[in-house]
């Protein structure tokens, strides 16, 4: 199982923006500590579902440049003299 880990200058940026979220929508304050512990949920509960789509993304992509190459090589076929 893979673990989802995000670079403490994003993390921190996250955070940043959380507070900012929570200040101007909600009239409250978010601490770090409090932010860091926000982040660490989401990221728990709703980074796989994101993570997860991302990897479907990237398969649909693979699975449609694969097919593109199969019909190229489908038109370049010689035909075959009988």
């Amino acid at each position: 199982m893979t673990t989802i880990t995000i670079p403490k200058n994003k993390r921190d940026e996250l955070i940043n923006k959380f507070q900012g979220y929570f200040e101007q929508e909600l009239d409250m304050e978010l601490g770090q500590f409090d932010g860091e512990f926000l982040l660490d949920f989401i990221i728990k509960y709703t980074g796989p579902v994101f993570y997860n789509q991302g990897l479907a993304d990237a398969q649909t992509i693979i699975e449609r440049k694969t097919q593109d190459i199969a019909d190229e090589i489908y038109e370049i076929e010689m035909i075959e003299n009988q």
